[in-house]
């Protein structure tokens, strides 16, 4: 047989919740359990309760112990070859037989890991694989874990003679523009009983798919050993990856015995120059690059934890018509996915390890209080080892996080151990600077300890905005007491808050004088602060998006992004996209549907990139503004007309109009510096609830199993407006090839089940996911509500 097979091995397993004696066993009996595909999170299965052990830190979601199966043959011709089985990730404490023989257990949830199935394997009956994850032992995390076989599994078969598991790297230490110097490392491992000698090819295909450099080397590795093998490579005139431009290139790495080729696999890698300079910032390809970033958590709002790429995709899209440049994977390895997704996008991504190493932080101080500290010791060398590996050749990482918030960083021997975890990094990676996330750097009564900060390549400051002297100064102060370091905000106050909620309560503190307020003036003096200090090498912001958990009843999800867990914007989406884009925009807010409010007065806000504004209401104008402030890529001077009058300027990155309520119209204009129309903008008085619409994202998807398409909900009045107010109950059918896998709204103290085919809008929208199966033909997708016409859109899958 030939090279290697990869295979997925996500389909036809079984499930069981609960723990099940003698489950390991092959002839245990698994009837009655229910089938299922994986990538699979049961923890959004059951109802929210505020009893449930998770507490507000997991979302309220049932955790517990549950048990997979899956009965599969040898693939045809593999019966001498090496069989391997590959988790991307399981949470947590996962166990696995195969056969009824123990493979091993992997306690962290984030990691990936393979098992050698070869010694247990019957070749002319099936075989059974058996997983057990326990995640019973709750609360273990500050957020929404999920519980299962939440990502992908792989089954592959090579010959004894191989590459292992991330046994490539490929470095990039000379670029130039007339040539790039390609280093690539890989590992071969003879698992033969005889020294093995053969022919080590390197090959390197362009972006559109032709050979542009070839490397051959003769190898020879004793019996039972791995060995690593340097090859150097030339592309010339190579196609640089960056934000604008992700272009890839790819590795292809084959292993020839006798002249046919053995084993093969293929990297993907790009050709950059990543630099973080003391002065200058953050550096692409000796271009200035400020890291407009985002801070991302695992879950994906109604499918929890089992995220499909597509919905990763649509969000990563969405972000990335804000401006959004950068992604925290916050607070453990991501999905391989998603940083695919980011090679592909142009994101410049802080792969992160930790959230804890020995001292645990978890808000519930109980006595049986759990997480990574109960692993740290034994299993933190071989996780972190385990992501540097699998994730340096992705070009979007251009630094290492080795954890977030460590309470280390505040005991005086805590340097010991960051040290510890940096020297792995720079072991494994030696192309990459290292930060943590420290948010105690001037915290009282004990501040970040001075030898925990000098260890780091890269200090990152969490809440530089929270300290006591730090409320206008933010990092000048250690810029001047340390000039020579490294600074980047790894995490810092967003714009949050509920998607379209604006309340008049004062007791709740009304919108723009309590919290959203203050969220936002922070965000506005953070960006001003960052835009004008080169050394500040960017910032990433908590959070682009919504997650489940870190709540407090009735609450199971947390807002602080700038996108609900539907992926809708919210007002502070669009503040963002004000400073990080060139395309003249303008968003205003709050809604105009204030019934019996009349002559109140009401801010109404603007968020806009255009040189000034102005505001009329029912066809008045209530005045032009203008910011002093200019907006990132824009002359300091752009303040500065030839006009016949003087807008209104405010220091602010936002323009605000104290308007009396009448019912009718809000119209912003948003004008060039020379008077000129550059964008216009609506918000109406809209009547009640009439009619659906809908829209679908993508009307044509692979029939894959995998792919989705979203089904996106909003509730008109008979103009066609979006009735911003609109809680309208919603009902879903899905009839052909596809199966609704997710509903939502965005609404975090909303318990509706995201796995019903029913939801009530939230402020006039609402979402389903419709994924494909794995036939290809039609999917039939209906919404109806009490009173209005159902709507039906139709799916193409092939």
């Amino acid at each position: 047989m030939g090279s290697r097979i990869h295979e997925s091995f996500d389909w036809n397993w079984k499930f069981h919740l609960g723990d099940a004696k003698g489950a390991e066993s092959r002839e245990y009996d698994d009837s009655s359990w229910r089938p299922l595909n994986v990538p699979h999170d049961w923890s959004l299965e059951g109802p929210f309760d505020e009893d449930h052990p998770t507490g507000g830190d997991g979302g309220y979601v049932q955790a517990g112990t549950g048990w997979y199966r899956k009965s599969f043959t040898v693939p045809e011709g593999c019966s001498s070859r090496k069989i391997t089985l590959l988790f991307d990730g399981v949470y947590m404490n996962s166990d696995v037989w195969i056969n009824g023989h123990h493979l091993g257990r992997y306690p962290f949830g984030y990691a990936g890991f393979e098992y050698d199935l070869s010694p247990y394997l019957k070749q002319d009956s099936d075989n059974i694989v058996a997983v057990r994850v326990d995640n019973s032992h709750q609360p273990n995390s500050r957020w929404f874990t999920g519980s299962g076989i939440y990502r992908h599994t792989w089954l592959k078969a090579t010959s004894k003679l191989h590459i292992p598991l991330w046994g490539v790297y490929v470095r990039t230490p000379d670029i130039a523009a007339e040539s790039a110097a390609i280093q690539v490392q890989t590992k071969l491992r003879n698992e033969n009983p005889r020294q093995e000698q053969a022919i080590l090819r390197s090959e390197i295909l362009a972006p559109d798919g032709g050979l542009t450099a070839v490397h051959e080397s003769l190898i020879d590795i004793r019996a039972g050993e791995t060995g690593e093998f340097t090859q150097s490579l030339q592309i010339a005139g190579p196609e640089l990856w960056s934000v604008e431009t992700p272009v890839l290139y790819t590795l292809r790495s084959c292993v020839i015995q006798d002249g046919a080729v053995i084993d093969e696999t293929e990297t993907p890698f790009g050709v950059r120059q990543a630099e973080f300079h003391k002065d200058r910032g953050f550096l692409l390809n000796g271009r200035q690059v400020k890291i407009n970033g985002v801070c991302l958590h695992h879950d994906g709002g109604s499918v929890g934890a089992a995220v499909p790429e597509r919905l990763w995709e649509r969000r990563l899209e969405i972000l990335k018509e804000m401006g959004c440049n950068g992604i925290r994977m916050s607070h453990n390895p991501p999905a391989p996915e998603l940083l695919d997704l980011c090679d592909r996008m142009g994101f410049l991504v802080m792969d992160e390890a930790f959230d804890e190493w020995k001292l645990t932080k978890h808000k519930n101080r109980k006595a049986d209080v759990h997480g990574y500290s109960e692993y740290f010791d034994e299993w933190s060398g071989r996780d972190l080892t385990m992501m540097l590996q699998r994730d340096r050749n992705h070009p979007s990482i251009v630094i290492w996080s080795i954890g977030n918030e460590i309470p280390e960083q505040r005991v005086p021997d805590g340097y010991i151990e960051a040290k510890r975890l940096i020297d792995i990094c720079h072991r494994e990676d030696p192309d990459r600077p290292v930060t943590a996330a420290c948010d105690n750097i001037e915290a009282e009564p004990v501040p970040a300890y001075r030898e925990f900060l000098q260890a780091l390549d890269i200090v990152g400051y969490n809440y530089v905005d929270r300290w006591r002297t730090r409320t206008e100064t933010f990092y000048a102060d250690d810029r001047h007491l340390e000039p020579d370091r490294l600074m980047i905000g790894s995490e810092n106050t967003g714009i949050g808050g509920v998607r379209g909620d604006y309340s008049l309560d004062k007791k709740t503190q009304a919108w723009w004088a309590g919290n959203y307020t203050n969220r936002m003036i922070t965000a506005e003096r953070l960006w001003k602060f960052t835009r004008m200090h080169d050394y500040v090498s960017g910032d990433f912001m908590w959070t682009g998006i919504d997650y489940i958990g870190e709540t407090v009843w009735p609450n199971k999800s947390a807002s602080f992004g700038v996108m609900d867990t539907c992926g809708f914007p919210k007002d502070g989406y669009y503040f963002y996209q004000s400073q990080w884009t060139a395309k003249p925009m303008a968003h205003l807010f709050p809604h105009w549907n204030w019934k019996g409010m009349e002559g109140k007065v009401i801010p109404v806000l603007c968020y806009t990139n255009c040189d000034q504004a102005e505001l009329f209401v029912n066809g008045k104008s209530f005045g032009v503004k203008a910011c002093e402030f200019p907006r990132q890529g824009m002359s300091k001077e752009w303040a500065h007309y030839e006009r016949s009058y003087v807008p209104v300027t405010t220091s602010d990155l936002h323009l605000s109009w104290d308007v009396p309520y009448e019912p009718g119209e809000l119209k912003l204009v948003g004008y060039s510096r020379d008077g000129e129309i550059m964008v216009e903008t609506l918000v109406s008085t809209t009547g009640e609830p009439a009619a659906l619409q809908v829209i679908l994202d993508r009307d044509v998807i692979s029939a894959d199993g995998r792919d989705l398409t979203h089904c996106i909900v909003q509730i008109l009045d008979t103009a066609g407006r979006i009735v911003p107010v609109a809680d309208t109950p919603l009902f879903f059918r899905v009839e052909g090839e596809g199966t609704l896998i997710g509903v939502d709204n965005g609404r975090p103290d909303s318990h509706e089940s995201y796995k019903a085919n029913e939801r009530r809008a939230f402020n006039g929208m609402a979402l389903a996911l419709v994924q494909s199966t794995r036939q290809a033909g039609q999917i039939r997708i209906e919404v109806s509500a009490q009173g209005m016409d159902s709507v039906v859109r139709h799916v193409t899958t092939n």
